[in-house]
């Protein structure tokens, strides 16, 4: 019954079995398993998402997030009051209405009461200060996003965005960032801007200036030269950009909660007819982010007070993947942010269903 090792083994050893039986015992479990996961499938299997054309292993993996983002369970709303005509202008009738001046009193009231809510500021657009003004670029700033960068804000169905997108609650979004390059100016040689632990880079040993360069700046994004046997030395341009093109990628992947493959076919990294559609949605994204900073936020600065204001270079707040996304692939799960905002959808009048 038992093999011809293990009859000449126990005849060696009559008093203990115990160690042989368990091996046996596993090896025949594995076995049972191992025939269990052909038959019935891998459990354990992680789901992808065909990218390419069958057969050559192009897929993504289905990114799940462990939890729900908490944030989703805080979030408020109110439906539109549908105006029936001869209703009040708010512009008549509140002195700082803004860019909302032109809805019905019932309406303004509405969107202002949720701005509060969303922004954790409980007096705003109630006075002449710089959180009014603010906020009304913001609005504008809302109104430019759902009305002109659908291919982002909407790409896998209708989200949109409003206050609450990055606000969650609090007067100021959770991951801004301001410049803090160059970190030491006093040190002789070149230290490439990196060698720092900062949230720019995730606390690695990458340049900290990436978004700055290439979220505000503009600069392009690459890795290298195509052309062979191109000379390049530590401290070339090439180089440095390369580095902080892998700084800018660590910078997405922590706020979204993916990783390289999300968006790129690792075979072919700068072969833009190989990689995911999710590349598409990101390229579109940073030119959207260039223009958030450029446009909206880098010219509010005088507003601000200096305690809102960068530490080095007193610089506006600026916006990058994570004000958004919080470490998720989609910023609230996708929920419908615009569904009950028609005021904030586009810088047209209102339609109201």
């Amino acid at each position: 019954m038992f093999p011809k090792w293990f009859d000449e083994w126990n005849r060696k050893n009559p008093t203990d079995i115990e160690g042989p039986a368990i091996l046996v015992g596993a090896a025949g479990g594995a076995v049972v398993v191992a025939a269990a996961i052909v038959a019935i499938g891998n459990p354990w299997a992680t789901e992808t998402q065909q990218t390419g054309p069958r057969g050559i292993g192009m897929g993504v993996v289905e990114f799940k997030s462990a939890a729900p983002d908490p944030t989703i369970a805080l979030y408020t709303t109110a439906a539109p009051v549908v105006p029936q005509g001869g209703e009040e202008r708010a512009g008549d009738v509140h002195e700082f209405a803004g860019p909302l001046a032109d809805l019905t009193v019932e309406n303004y009231d509405r969107v202002v009461g949720q701005l509060r809510t969303w922004t954790g500021i409980p007096d705003l657009l109630e006075q002449d200060n710089y959180q009014t003004q603010v906020a009304w670029r913001m609005i504008e700033m809302t109104q430019n996003l759902n009305e002109n960068w659908d291919g982002h804000v909407n790409v896998s169905g209708e989200a949109g965005v409003n206050c609450y997108t990055c606000h969650r609650g609090q007067p100021v979004p959770s991951d801004i960032w301001f410049r803090i390059d160059p970190m030491l100016e006093s040190v002789a040689g070149w230290s490439a801007n990196q060698n720092f632990a900062t949230m720019m880079t995730v606390s690695t040993s990458l340049p900290h200036d990436a978004l700055q360069k290439f979220l505000v700046d503009g600069e392009t994004i690459k890795v290298h030269d195509l052309e062979p046997r191109v000379k390049n030395l530590p401290g070339d341009p090439m180089i440095q950009q390369a580095e902080r093109t892998y700084s800018l990628m660590n910078n997405f992947a922590n706020s979204m909660g993916v990783n390289c493959t999300f968006c790129h076919n690792t075979r072919a990294f700068y072969d833009v007819a190989e990689v995911t559609p999710q590349w598409a949605t990101a390229t579109l994204g940073i030119q959207m982010v260039l223009e958030l900073n450029n446009d909206y936020m880098l010219p509010l600065t005088p507003l601000f007070p200096p305690e809102r204001l960068g530490p080095k270079h007193a610089d506006a707040p600026k916006i990058a993947c994570a004000t958004c996304h919080k470490g998720y692939q989609k910023p609230l799960d996708g929920e419908n942010m615009i569904a009950d905002w028609p005021e904030l959808a586009s810088s047209e009048p209102p339609t109201y269903n």
